[in-house]
């Protein structure tokens, strides 16, 4: 049966580095049998839909420093060149929400990052969610990917990219909220909820059936 346009709903995911944020989308959109996008996805779809890709794919979470930032606002000082077109860091941020915008119009979906819970938030059926876990859950995940060779690099490595994501989420949406829990319907402790809970409670709080 075809979805209609008020059937549509979207789950945003935010997270802690080596939570299992993606994992969890993954596992999300797999068993709603709906799309799932991350960076690398959402650039992909945005080249089907008639962007750069390099929207996405050359950009992480991570806000515009202060001198390159006063730059593009005050001297309209290039930044980033995406086809023949440059762009300020902002205007890249403003073109990715068109996309994630554009894709939500369109289907039901799971998109982890981006400050999608902001982009996205007079979505009329949004469930945001946020995901974290223990320390030492976090610090074995990342080993295990291989982005640390130990514990101790491993938690660095964490708490410089949930500082990234923070400054990146907190300068682009005007918010000091991210990673609080205030600021999304469901905030999950992955160290200490299983992923077929998570999806019980998803289902539930979309009025899905089990």
């Amino acid at each position: 049966m075809k979805e209609s346009k008020e059937d549509k709903f979207v789950i945003v995911i935010g997270r802690q580095y080596g939570s299992g944020g993606r994992r969890i989308g993954r596992m999300l959109a797999q068993s709603l049998g709906i799309s799932y996008y991350d960076q690398a996805l959402l650039a992909e779809a945005s080249e089907r839909l008639g962007y750069s890709p390099d929207i996405f794919a050359q950009r992480d979470e991570k806000r515009p420093s202060f001198f390159r930032s006063m730059l593009s606002l005050n001297y309209g000082a290039p930044v980033m060149n995406v086809g023949q077109q440059t762009m300020s860091d902002e205007a890249i941020y403003a073109l990715q929400s068109k996309v994630i915008r554009e894709i939500c119009e369109n289907e039901s979906c799971v998109i982890v990052g981006r400050s999608a819970d902001y982009v996205l938030r007079h979505h009329p059926h949004l469930l945001s969610i946020f995901v974290h876990a223990n320390d030492e859950d976090r610090a074995n995940a990342i080993v295990k990917r291989g982005e640390a060779t130990d514990r101790e690099s491993a938690l660095e490595l964490a708490a410089k990219r949930d500082s990234q994501r923070q400054d990146f989420y907190n300068y682009f949406t005007n918010r000091e909220s991210w990673g609080k829990a205030g600021n999304y319907h469901l905030c999950f402790n992955s160290s200490m909820i299983s992923d077929a809970t998570i999806l019980t409670i998803v289902k539930d709080m979309l009025k899905l059936p089990e």
